[in-house]
C-alpha cells in the first residue's frame, strides 16, 4: 500500500470536496481518499499494483482541479 499527496488549486466548496472524496475513493486500487481543505492537498492510500498516482492524480484533474504537484510515499 502506497500513500499519495495531491496538490491542487483551491477548494471552492464542501460538496467538491464531498465529490473528489467519493469518486476517488470508488476508484479500483484505492483504500481511502481524504481531502484537506486548508493545504489544496488529497491525500490517497492506494495499492500500487492496482492504481497509479498518475491515474489518480488524472481523476482529480478531470473533476475540475488540476493536479499541480504529487508527493508519493
Amino acid at each position: 500500500m502506497r500513500t499519495a499527496k495531491f496538490e491542487t488549486e483551491p477548494f471552492t466548496c464542501p460538496s467538491c470536496i464531498n465529490k473528489i472524496e467519493a469518486v476517488v475513493g470508488r476508484k479500483p486500487g484505492v483504500e481511502s481518499a481524504q481531502v484537506m481543505f486548508n493545504s489544496n492537498k488529497v491525500k490517497v492510500s492506494f495499492d500500487e499494483t492496482v492504481v497509479t498516482a498518475d491515474e489518480i492524480a488524472d481523476s482529480i484533474t478531470k473533476l475540475g482541479y488540476p493536479v499541480l504537484g504529487q508527493k508519493v510515499n
